[in-house]
């Protein structure tokens, strides 16, 4: 039986990759993005299959109104992608005040509005999947991206929440969380914060090193996602790409030695 899956973000990257995966092997897609218009080739393959709506995550009532018209077009929601997300670029110093509300507008508040907007659709229903597209920077960082990391480490928080207050409707949750990718991440999608001179000298060593990491290929995440959509039970968390595990395994040791190491100071605190 086929699912309808909707995919915010669905305009290029990992979404429209995906909405593709999905269309190709028979489901139904609600593909939403800013511009709609960069979903017509897949309109002219797909057909009715596919329902592009325009959509920006930031703005709440669209969301509801976005959620509503997908559910009442296909008749049910399987499986919601919140995908749509960008990267701010710069050291935290630099970040103007505008561009950190509208990185944490996008990443933060724009997956909550959508999650209180499906959220309702898929209790009544008493099954369906969310699946938040977090990042391997969701539980550790890199320099010069610290309002992505900071706006990740929020998702996955109230998304680890949301998991243990909505399984007992029958909801499935699972953070997806991407090493780097040969997207447009770093490129069209990303923001760059004016820049201050006393950085100069790190940051042309940071993004020389960032360029020199080992980049996944993107085409590869979509057989892995359809098995993912598809699990009785899928994990909460997983994560893409070779090398987030090992990076993951060696954060947690530190962390961990770490507070072993002043743990007599922890003690103390206690009274």
């Amino acid at each position: 039986m086929s699912k309808t899956i909707l995919i915010t973000g669905a305009s290029r990257g990992f979404g429209k990759i995906w909405a593709e995966a999905f269309l190709k092997r028979g489901d139904n897609v609600v593909a939403t993005a800013r511009n709609t218009s960069k979903l017509d080739d897949l309109v002219s393959k797909y057909g009715a299959a596919i329902h592009p709506l325009q959509l920006d995550v930031t703005n709440k009532a669209q969301c509801v109104d976005v959620v509503s018209k997908a559910q009442q077009h296909f008749g049910k929601l399987d499986v919601v992608i919140n995908n749509a997300g960008y990267g701010l670029f710069g050291a935290v110093e630099e970040a103007g005040e505008q561009e950190v509300r509208e990185q944490f507008e996008t990443n933060v508040f724009g997956t909550l509005w959508m999650l209180q907007a499906v959220l309702p659709i898929l209790r009544a229903q008493g099954f369906g999947h969310i699946i938040q597209v977090s990042s391997v920077l969701g539980i550790t960082t890199v320099p010069l991206l610290g309002l992505y990391n900071a706006s990740k480490w929020a998702v996955e928080g109230m998304t680890e929440s949301m998991a243990g207050e909505i399984k007992g409707f029958g909801i499935n949750t699972t953070l997806i969380e991407p090493i780097g990718y040969s997207t447009d991440f770093s490129g069209d999608s990303g923001v760059q914060s004016k820049g201050i001179d006393a950085y100069n000298d790190f940051k042309a060593v940071a993004y020389e090193q960032m360029k020199k990491m080992p980049y996944g290929d993107p085409k590869a995440t979509a057989e892995v996602v359809l098995k993912i959509a598809d699990a009785e039970n899928p994990p909460l968390r997983i994560f893409f790409g070779t090398t987030a595990l090992p990076w993951a395994k060696q954060v947690y040791a530190e962390r961990i030695a770490q507070w072993e190491k002043v743990n007599h100071l922890s003690e103390a605190a206690n009274g």
